[in-house]
């Protein structure tokens, strides 16, 4: 067959262990100088009158002058990684925050409180912290530090003190939101531009995760089923005496299969399926950081429109017209900057990600 011939004359070109052909993609990006070194394990249950919970050590170094210490140790349950959320939304609303696990990770996969779950969630909850930790921005925000180095009393504490200026400011743009419809006038075309990627980014990427989780299925269920026939071949060895050496050998072959496919199932759990939902987290709040900068807008906007059909107060709205032009190009240069840095993580994730099940795809089939 001459088309047999061609691929055995370039076999020799061809590199034969996935390693080699991965080491192709490597990337040219050096490690940053990092000051601030996060991790989150350990988990411990707790079980109340009340409830059933699960706390989570994480453990800070830093050589932060700002920090009193140079190391940190303190407990932190879901709830407060939920606060530490809404208070960097609220801090600044038009930067992009990372995403959580939702509560319910997974569900349907793997059971609430089991191991799998557990370990799943305190992953997510790590790469929060130190995406966090690599922001320009958020990694000084200061309810950043008193979530890192506040003992559990005295972060119940700081939570139970009033909005601040920063809150109140959220809570503004929230309110406008009711007034702000339809499209955005004056909104620049640069973000138009990013609304539509994301909308298009938003369909592939649910459209990737729901095909890696049906894959993961299918993978699960065809493993399961292997597992029950190799030993199937080994009884049937026992009563056919001629055919019991091959017999052995195909059991034999089944057992490997399973092992490899094992093998990628692991790999597609711990590396594909995580990632890509988190971009789908991530797809939705870009579209709400997106909103947000509307609302802004929306206000200016406004006060725009109020200045042009009113005659009198015109000293006071012209100086409300300038600070919402000065917080309308500051919420825009935050946005633009935070979504070129997004945009390179994202991608350099992806390359990554779908590289790294390349090479098990390769492994998996050389084995």
């Amino acid at each position: 067959d001459t088309s047999l011939a061609e691929v055995n004359s370039l076999s020799a070109s061809v590199p034969i262990s996935p390693s080699s052909m991965i080491n192709q993609y490597k990337f040219e990006d050096g490690p940053e100088l990092r000051d601030l070194f996060i991790t989150v394990d350990n988990p411990e249950s707790h079980i109340t009158a009340i409830e059933t919970f699960i706390t989570y050590r994480v453990v800070t170094k830093t050589s932060r002058s700002e920090f009193d210490s140079s190391e940190y140790e303190v407990r932190r349950r879901y709830q407060d990684f939920l606060w530490l959320k809404s208070k960097l939304e609220e801090a600044h609303p038009t930067l992009i925050i990372p995403p959580l696990p939702e509560k319910f990770i997974m569900k349907g996969m793997v059971e609430r409180f089991s191991d799998e779950f557990i370990e799943t969630r305190r992953k997510a909850l790590h790469k929060f912290l130190n995406r966090i930790a690599d922001h320009p921005t958020l990694t000084f925000n200061e309810d950043f530090k008193i979530f890192l180095t506040a003992q559990a009393w005295e972060l119940t504490s700081h939570k139970k003190q009033g909005p601040g200026l920063l809150s109140r400011m959220g809570q503004t743009v929230r309110a406008v939101a009711s007034s702000v419809r339809g499209t955005v006038k004056n909104r620049p075309g640069t973000f138009t531009e990013i609304n539509d990627y994301m909308e298009t980014f938003s369909q592939k990427i649910n459209l990737l995760d729901k095909i890696a989780h049906r894959i993961y299925k299918e993978e699960r269920d065809y493993f399961n089923e292997m597992k029950e026939y190799g030993p199937i071949h080994t009884l049937w060895s026992a009563s056919e005496e001629d055919l019991a050496d091959s017999l052995k050998g195909i059991a034999s072959c089944i057992d490997r299969c399973c092992k490899a496919t094992e093998k990628r199932m692991a790999g597609l759990s711990e590396n594909l399926l995580p990632i890509l939902h988190e971009y789908v987290l991530y797809s939705e709040i870009l579209m709400g950081v997106l909103k947000r900068r509307d609302q802004i807008q929306g206000e200016l906007d406004s006060k725009v429109d109020a200045l042009a059909n009113r005659k009198t107060e015109k000293d006071l709205f012209s100086e409300e017209i300038g600070k919402l032009e000065d917080k309308v190009e500051r919420a825009n240069n935050a946005l633009k900057a935070d979504w070129e840095r997004w945009k390179q993580n994202m991608q350099c994730d992806m390359r990554s990600t779908f590289t790294n099940v390349a090479e098990n795809n390769l492994r998996f089939y050389e084995e």
